[in-house]
């Protein structure tokens, strides 16, 4: 895999003299995070040596590279799921190539279900712990230059980042939790009594994608940093049904004071 990594990056490097050591994943509904970027190079994930391409509604599958909030940044315009029949490997590609490429920070949002009673829909929450109910993205060969075979997980997220994202929240009138996020495979949304389970073991969101990524670059080393945008709810007596375009509506009202609070933090970094 790191010839495969050495090739992707080749490429990368080839379309763009900047250097940045953040990036960010834009999950569902927050791509328009990525109108905020002064952008030097945009690549269609289509155009990149071995990168996988997305299938997903609201993940439009580029590659930004630019500034934001006086940083420069690599901001990935939608993102690859297990569900969508590709390997953990794969899903995970991409992390490992902005590590190589020197990413030493890297923002991570996702759409998700809150089963906190606390929650309402629109507001976020700071991921600070995880539940994976998904492969392990680590299983299989060990390549030692991706870091420990097995890496110590008692601290993910990064607790400075949170303590100032949820400061930047309230400045900016944005509801915000932190809590524990449970990732499942899906892609089927969840039944009432699975919400009632994920609660049971400790989750306050639930959804499809972040917990591989954020293990991977846990694995080597990275500064890590992840939101949710609760999208609707899984709480007892206020389940109603809901729809992918549901959901993206609801992260889409979110973004503009989210955007905020992720400038502030990355300008701060």
């Amino acid at each position: 895999m790191l010839e495969t990594i050495k090739e992707t990056i080749s490429f990368i490097r080839k379309q763009t003299d900047l250097r940045p050591e953040t990036a960010i994943i834009l999950g569902t509904g927050l791509g328009s995070i990525a109108d905020e970027i002064e952008a030097d190079t945009v690549i269609p994930y289509e155009q990149i040596p071995n990168f996988p391409v997305s299938t997903v509604e609201g993940h439009d599958g580029k590659l930004i590279i630019g500034r934001y909030a006086g940083k420069e940044v690599i901001a990935l315009k939608g993102r690859f799921h297990f569900y969508e029949g590709y390997t953990m490997q794969e899903v995970t590609f991409p992390v490992r190539v902005l590590k190589f490429f020197g990413i030493k920070n890297l923002f991570i949002s996702n759409a998700a279900g809150g089963m906190n009673p606390d929650f309402e829909v629109g507001d976020v929450m700071f991921i600070n712990d995880h539940i994976n109910l998904m492969p392990n993205p680590l299983i299989g060969k060990h390549v030692p230059e991706f870091g420990d075979r097995f890496p110590d997980m008692s601290e993910v997220y990064n607790q400075t980042l949170i303590r100032r994202a949820l400061d930047a929240a309230m400045k900016h009138g944005l509801r915000a939790h932190k809590g524990c996020y449970v990732g499942v495979t899906g892609p089927t949304l969840e039944t009432t009594k699975e919400y009632e389970y994920f609660r049971i073991i400790g989750g306050d969101t639930v959804g499809m994608s972040t917990t591989p990524e954020a293990i991977v670059a846990h694995q080597m080393n990275m500064t890590i940093f992840a939101v949710s945008v609760i999208t609707d709810l899984g709480v007892p007596g206020r389940i109603e049904k809901i729809s992918h375009d549901i959901v993206q509506q609801a992260a889409s009202k979110v973004t503009p004071k989210l955007v905020k609070v992720i400038s502030e933090i990355i300008a701060d970094l």
